[in-house]
């Protein structure tokens, strides 16, 4: 059975020089930090890399983010992997825990996250497993 956290979170997006890109490219690298509020109480870090085509509303990233700090009274860290498209507008996005990633007392976190923005308000949903003979 899965447990719920729920909260708001700060991201700061930082564009970062393009490695060997022609000036034309459409592949950006950008650095993040996070600050996640309500049920889970942390801190992240982590790299974006996004390709923007030119079809309008045509777009996809990708990112990794280590995240450090208590989700619901328990100490550690692990990694979420993004994946997003923007098909025309239509937007899908999928975030997860990376395998075995967890450390502390968050060993053996399992699950997924769904990311809401409202303007600039963000916010998670983190449904997650702790696998207790980890």
């Amino acid at each position: 059975m899965s447990t719920r956290a729920l909260g708001p979170f700060d991201v700061n997006v930082t564009p970062q020089a393009p490695n060997d890109l022609p000036p034309d490219a459409a592949l950006a690298r950008h650095l993040l930090t996070k600050r996640y509020h309500g049920d889970l109480d942390a801190e992240s870090t982590g790299e974006m890399l996004s390709v923007v085509t030119t079809v309008k509303g045509s777009a996809t990233y990708v990112a990794i983010e280590r995240v450090n700090g208590i989700l619901h009274g328990r100490g550690g860290s692990f990694a979420l992997y993004h994946h997003g498209v923007m098909r025309r507008g239509v937007p899908s996005l999928t975030v997860t825990v990376v395998p075995d990633s967890g450390t502390g007392d968050l060993a053996g976190i399992a699950g997924t996250m769904a990311i809401e923005i409202d303007g600039k308000d963000h916010r998670y949903v983190l449904d997650y497993t702790l696998d207790a003979g980890h």
